[in-house]
């Protein structure tokens, strides 16, 4: 083994035994999470879908008759889509969310409160490895650091992997699983077929989730895409007194939402954030772009319906539609369910590269320690 190869496999190996646990957990997680919202669609089905009623209720009808049946419901945000058969949405924040009719106005459901519960906590293990309030910034901390770990292991592990002669004989022994004599060469053959098959796609998954949970990483991403970096963004200081504030929809709350239907003609969906201040936030997807996820912002002055700002998806800079693209691609649902079946594949991969990796870096550990302590015994002697 040569020195520049043997150095850079005592790095892959260093790095793996320190992230190795943190990596395991995230790419179970992961995996679990792979299919989130299918499985909740699915299993809240009933809920999100209604029969096609006479006539529609206006906006500020819809969320009366919510703040009614829950008087104590802080809604955070409202979505209609335009399907004749889709129920509204209102997200209470961190307390769920409701399924409306846009009908009659009935409440059809708070979804699936199980799965949801599930999901979260994958959700807050993937992110935080389950610590909450001041613990989270040490939880991102360690989940980013690992994860930059873990793109590391995936780069060094293709160099490793290589074959320093490129013919079929030496090739075929790490394409594919063959048995071995021990339980250390089966490993190192696993380790070696599923790290060439999944190596490529933990790369991007590393490369993406590298942008979404460090902000210079984010801003690399514009200084490379020739845009300039956008000025850092300050958490609102108010957000805990608007909280405790009553939830009522402006007066004009038709009028704000027919001009943005105005704005957007034909959207497949318009969320309008939630309370309205002195500005209204609508979140519009128009459908029209061929990033399936695109999303455009319109904000109106909440008094007299103007415009105050349209961002839209297809005038946004390139670093910007590829934080877009990053975000969906990191989770595979840029791609579709194939997208999400492959993210969910190099998942699995990922902590099975884990358990191997642990594994054979347990058996060199253990034979350098025999090693050592034949060598004090023949010193003793």
């Amino acid at each position: 083994m040569g020195y520049i190869r043997k150095s850079v496999f005592w790095l892959h190996l260093i790095a793996g035994v320190l992230g190795g646990l943190v990596i395991f957990v995230m790419c179970i997680t992961g995996a679990a999470l792979s299919f989130e919202k299918n499985i909740t669609n699915y299993i809240e089905s009933g809920q999100r879908s209604v029969k096609v009623g006479e006539k529609r209720l206006s906006t500020n009808e819809l969320l009366a008759n919510v703040l009614n049946a829950r008087p104590n419901a802080k809604p955070a945000s409202l979505l209609v889509v335009n399907d004749p058969v889709a129920a509204a949405t209102v997200s209470l924040g961190r307390e769920g969310r409701l399924f409306v009719d846009p009908y009659t106005g009935d409440i059809t459901g708070e979804g699936s409160s199980g799965a949801r519960k599930f999901f979260g906590t994958m959700t807050d293990l993937h992110r935080w490895i389950a610590l909450s309030g001041d613990g989270r910034a040490i939880g991102k901390a360690i989940t980013g650091v690992s994860n930059l770990l873990f793109l590391f292991l995936a780069i060094t592990g293709i160099y490793i992997w290589f074959p320093r002669r490129l013919t079929f004989r030496h090739l075929r022994a790490r394409l594919w699983f063959r048995s071995g004599p021990s339980v250390k060469a089966d490993h190192f053959n696993r380790h070696n077929v599923v790290g060439f098959w999944c190596s490529l796609v933990l790369v991007v998954l590393t490369v993406t989730a590298a942008v979404i949970s460090f902000q210079w990483a984010g801003n690399l991403l514009y200084t490379l895409t020739g845009n300039e970096v956008p000025p850092a963004q300050r958490s609102s200081s108010g957000s805990g007194l608007q909280a405790e504030s009553p939830i009522s929809a402006p007066a004009n709350i038709d009028q704000l939402w027919s001009a943005a239907e105005r704005h957007s003609h034909g959207a497949k969906s318009i969320s309008l954030k939630l309370p309205v201040g002195k500005d209204a936030v609508f979140t519009i997807d128009e459908g029209r772009s061929w990033n399936v996820f695109a999303r455009s912002t319109l904000t109106l002055d909440a008094a007299t319906g103007s415009v105050v700002s349209w961002d839209a998806y297809e005038d946004r800079n390139s670093a910007q539609k590829l934080r877009s693209w990053f975000r969906f691609t990191h989770t595979g649902e840029s791609f579709g369910i194939v997208g999400q079946f492959i993210g969910f594949a190099a998942c699995l991969g990922g902590a099975y590269l884990v358990y191997t990796g642990l594994s054979l870096a347990a058996r060199r550990f253990s034979r350098w320690l025999r090693g050592r302590s034949r060598r004090v015994t023949d010193t003793a002697l």
